[in-house]
């Protein structure tokens, strides 16, 4: 007799969150330039893999995974769609891209509330992702490169945090122990 495992979509979802959010925030951190790799890296993990995450816990009743993947993956095709698709004219101040990004911090302050009945490891993930959203809106505001570096940090964390949930939450099925807190 076989035994059917549930279906999880969140690692895929925090995997392509985690690695895109890490590589973006390299960047942010002065690391390296903005180049194809994290906007290809945007669009395939942090966009495509997200939206799949997403609707696939919805599929199975999940309103916050749903809701989180499907909204960050549109984040990221949204982000892409501004670096790349401007046309003359319309292209993003540091003024707009201030008030983008607060609204993605006020989204996840309400995210990050969310979470406080969830393991903490989904907590981390969530304020850290809220602090680097206000802390990138106010490198924008105040045009502040030092902002931005400090925020690129704070990014390597959220990413990475994001990246250990989904390698924890995989492994610990795989293994049916608690190989990683969480």
């Amino acid at each position: 007799m076989s035994t059917q495992k549930q279906m999880n979509p969140g690692p895929l979802g925090l995997l392509g969150f985690g690695l895109a959010t890490i590589l973006l925030n390299i960047h942010n951190a002065d690391f390296i330039p903005l180049t194809i790799v994290i906007i290809a890296m945007g669009v395939a993990l942090g966009g495509i893999a997200q939206i799949i995450a997403g609707i696939l816990e919805f599929k199975i009743g999940n309103t916050f995974g749903g809701t989180a993947f499907t909204a960050y993956g549109l984040f990221w095709l949204s982000l892409v769609m501004i670096w790349t698709q401007a046309p003359a004219g319309f292209e993003a101040d540091n003024l707009s891209m201030g008030f983008y990004l607060l609204i993605w911090g006020l989204f996840t302050t309400f995210m990050f509330v969310g979470t406080l009945s969830h393991n903490t490891s989904s907590k981390v993930i969530f304020s850290s992702l809220a602090v680097l959203f206000y802390l990138l809106a106010l490198a924008n505001f105040l045009d502040s490169h030092l902002i931005h570096v400090i925020a690129g940090y704070v990014g390597i964390f959220s990413g990475l945090s994001a990246f250990y949930s989904a390698g924890g939450q995989i492994v610990n099925q795989e293994l049916g122990k608690n190989v990683f807190p969480l």
